[in-house]
């Protein structure tokens, strides 16, 4: 009976774990889902965007060319015509001497002979006709004017998708070619090359010794640094620190986040510059100095409160995340009073609604605003405006239970379309504005 039960049992487990497996696949595709229900139109308009582009640039272009030959045609034009009326004056002179010239050989008298031929000679000399130069100044040759379009119509022929990329994605398509100053030569195949987007982890060194932290995410751990409390637990007080420990233990096991001891000495505390005491926090490892960057936070089950925001670097071991001005965070609490706020300079706006299983957050250093995102619908949570002094790192807090981070991510279509639209300002969303020092 008892080996039937177990057997059972664990046909339950197994089945419970299949059942969550595919409820967490299931809000994969789903959320795929959406993405392609909103990336499919915005490709489209991209798309027309580009070859509207494309349009303006070869009807400019077309117009320029145009303007171009229309100008060089008026220029020939006008210096052969007035070739042509020179010629014209220059031949009408060489007629009239010419028939002068034959009159001249009827004279007998020789005096008028020799005062004729003396005239023709003079009006021969300063005759138009030979001081005329009989080359064009212009030729009808347009060649120099013509495009051989050969090579980029077999480009826009093969124009195709691109291979291999992404929606939310950036890209560069560049050509290079060798030059110095006696010749330049020919150009390289294109290159596509995607832009690097933010990508970082936690860092353990700076994190507390009750969070466990592993490469993408984090985890509340009440036993954190009892390995380190029994290599010193010959050289301290057995009793204070060990009764104080069981006194704050809650019936679960977990230590309430108001009353975790600090007594801790430091080489407990693994160093200098870990966080202790009731600030439950860890860094991210990289931090961020200009541009947009955006990365997404999952909620691991059963958490009972966490932080997801920015910090600057000198924040202190004993410091918690939105209660100094140098800290901008949104929390989340599910523990007794449940309460859904963002946090900055330890001041607190209840947020409407509950708080979505995967936050995206928007860091956009260039225009000082830091949004939260529903990561699921893109729709806004709240927004900082804040004039960052110093690059800011990721900040997270966790109390029970564990966040999951997704990073690498490009700033989705979605969230640039909001914020070009609203300008980042979400209404009433956006109180808690702040000037960084």
């Amino acid at each position: 009976m008892d080996s039937q039960k177990e057997a059972l049992q664990r046909i339950i487990t197994t089945l419970a774990n299949k059942n969550e497996e595919l409820h967490n696949f299931m809000e994969t595709l789903s959320h795929s889902l959406a993405g392609v229900q909103v990336n499919s139109p915005q490709a489209v308009s991209d798309l027309e965007e580009e070859f509207d582009r494309l349009f303006t640039i070869l009807v400019e272009m077309k117009e320029s060319m145009i303007n171009t030959i229309k100008q060089e045609g008026a220029k020939k034009t006008q210096e052969l015509q007035h070739q042509l009326t020179q010629s014209g004056s220059a031949l009408k002179s060489a007629v009239e001497l010419l028939q002068f010239a034959n009159n001249a050989l009827d004279i007998k008298d020789e005096d008028e002979f020799t005062k004729a031929a003396k005239q023709i000679k003079d009006r021969v000399t300063m005759a138009p006709a030979f001081r005329l130069t009989m080359k064009p100044k212009a030729t009808d040759n347009m060649d120099h004017l013509m495009v051989d379009f050969n090579q980029e119509r077999q480009l826009l022929q093969n124009l195709k998708f691109l291979p291999g990329l992404k929606f939310d994605s950036k890209f560069m398509n560049f050509r290079v070619r060798a030059c110095n100053k006696a010749a330049a030569g020919e150009y390289s195949d294109p290159v596509t090359l995607e832009t690097r987007a933010f990508n970082f982890g936690f860092d353990s060194s700076s994190s507390h010794l009750n969070l466990k932290v592993e490469d993408r995410s984090v985890e509340w751990d009440p036993q954190g640094g009892k390995g380190l409390e029994s290599k010193v637990k010959g050289k301290e007080n057995k009793g204070s620190a060990h009764l104080s420990n069981l006194k704050n233990m809650s019936r679960s096991g977990t230590p309430s986040p108001k009353r975790t001891s600090t007594t801790r000495s430091p080489a407990i505390r693994g160093g200098r510059d870990r966080f202790t005491g009731e600030s439950y926090t860890v860094l991210g490892d990289t931090s961020m100095d200009c541009g947009q960057h955006y990365w997404e936070v999952k909620a691991l089950k059963d958490c009972k409160s966490y932080s997801v925001g920015v910090s600057y670097r000198n924040l202190g071991k004993f410091d918690q995340l939105g209660k100094t001005n140098t800290t901008w965070c949104i929390h989340i609490n599910n523990w007794l009073q449940p309460s859904f706020a963002a946090k900055h300079n330890n001041k607190a706006k209840s947020l409407d609604g509950t708080a979505p299983g995967r936050i995206g957050v928007f860091c956009d250093l260039d225009s000082g605003q830091l949004s939260f995102y529903n990561a699921e619908t893109k729709q806004l949570i709240h927004t900082f405006k804040a004039k960052f002094s110093q690059p800011v790192v990721p900040a997270f807090m966790v109390w029970g239970g564990g966040l999951s981070l997704s990073t690498g991510m490009q700033v989705p279509s979605a969230v640039k379309s909001f914020q070009k639209t609203e300008n980042g300002l979400g209404g009433s969303n956006s109180s808690l504005n702040s000037m960084a020092q």
